[in-house]
């Protein structure tokens, strides 16, 4: 009876890295020990203009409208009903107190030509505006009607709705009463008016000096007598004349 043969054994094949693999070891075992693999240098970047940075950090915010007032010397030739503007100044068309609106067309702002008064009228509705804002940080800015035309004059129904008979030389301003609703608009009602606020301004412009601040009959607004003035068509606005500056009326 035959035995089985045994299968040959076969010596063991030994596996060994593939050359290129070998190569990248050897080369890595190199390296590391000859020290730490240094990183490649980052992509050089362009330096900022000399000063760029500087400047961007000391640039001053821009300054308000108000603060960009024209200023020049001022002369009201005449009456307010018969008169001239001499050297206007014009109001800016809005700042961060007030917003000026045409009260023909009831949009906003005023057209520039309506916009004019003496050096002394432009700050006094300046400065009321920024103590009525200061006062009130949540009510609606000053909302401005017309001053005067460049040169003052004639400021009648050819030049849009009612006209004004006065208005003529830079002395005059119609400012809109406060709304209850807080629009920066042309009130429409007497029910639409902030009648505290509109009183607290009343008594701004008489304590900034006014000459006359004319009021309409239905609002119930109060001043000193023969300053504060009752009068027609004035329910959505109060009229504002001031006295002329020392030497300022001609």
């Amino acid at each position: 009876m035959n035995r089985p043969t045994r299968p040959t054994r076969r010596p063991p094949v030994a596996f060994g890295p593939r050359p290129l693999v070998a190569v990248a070891v050897a080369a890595l075992v190199a390296l590391t020990s000859a020290g730490s693999v240094a990183a490649p240098d980052p992509a050089p970047t362009a330096a900022p203009a000399p000063g760029v940075a500087a400047a961007a950090a000391v640039r001053p915010p821009p300054r308000p409208p108000e603060a960009q007032v024209r200023w020049r010397r001022s002369g009201a030739v005449g009456r307010p009903y018969r008169g001239r503007l001499v050297g206007g100044v014009r109001l800016p068309a809005e700042g961060t107190t007030f917003v000026t609106v045409d009260p023909v067309e009831r949009t906003s702002p005023s057209p520039a030509w309506r916009r004019y008064g003496t050096d002394r009228l432009v700050r006094v509705v300046l400065r009321v505006a920024r103590e009525h804002q200061a006062a009130h940080p949540g009510a609606p800015r000053l909302v401005v009607g017309d001053l005067s035309r460049p040169r003052g004059g004639r400021f009648g129904p050819e030049f849009g709705g009612d006209g004004h008979r006065s208005h003529q030389n830079g002395l005059d301003v119609d400012v809109y009463y406060p709304r209850r609703d807080g629009r920066e608009q042309v009130p429409t009602s007497v029910r639409q008016l902030d009648r505290r606020l509109a009183q607290e301004l009343v008594d701004r412009f008489v304590r900034a000096g006014a000459e006359h601040v004319f009021v309409g009959p239905r609002t119930r607004l109060r001043g000193p007598a023969k300053v504060v003035m009752v009068l027609h068509n004035h329910d959505d606005h109060l009229h504002v004349r001031i006295r002329p500056s020392a030497g300022g009326r001609r």
